[in-house]
């Protein structure tokens, strides 16, 4: 039997999503954060994404050993402060907004450059960092429920 060393984490994934919009919507946009996040991160090996091998053998692969934390924002506006803070703190983030739904990327784009940001109404952010600056940026939010 392979037995790995443990190492304690020093690293969460986390989702706010907006309570305002539908949970459809919202899985959408995780989806696309969560898969965006990754791809834009520069030190992969920081997300510790690892195999996990079931009894039987198989394989379930690039799960991350870190915490992935879904909590809970009142408003767009909650998101929006957030985001500032993480841009001010240079802590890697990815969100969604509400001009990326409906018809085809090109459109979404073309209507997310035509709006201001201050008009931009946030589904969600998808951030990744260091426990301690990440817990200490979110705590106002509740656990999504």
């Amino acid at each position: 039997m392979d037995h790995q060393e443990f190492r304690p984490l020093t690293y969460k994934f986390v989702a706010v999503l907006n309570k305002k919009i539908p949970v459809p919507n919202l899985m959408n946009a995780l989806g696309h954060m969560a898969a965006g996040l990754s791809a834009s991160y520069q030190n992969i090996p920081d997300m510790r994404f690892d195999s996990y091998v079931d009894q039987d053998g198989g394989i379930h692969k690039s799960i991350s050993d870190n915490p992935f934390i879904i909590l809970a924002a009142d408003n767009s506006n909650k998101i929006r402060t957030l985001r500032n803070s993480l841009i001010e703190r240079e802590i890697h983030f990815v969100d969604f907004t509400s001009t990326m739904t409906v018809g085809t990327y090109f459109e979404q784009q073309q209507r997310t450059k035509e709006t201001p940001e201050a008009a931009l109404e946030y589904y969600g952010i998808c951030l990744f960092g260091p426990i301690e600056q990440i817990n200490e940026l979110t705590r106002k939010f509740s656990l999504w429920r």
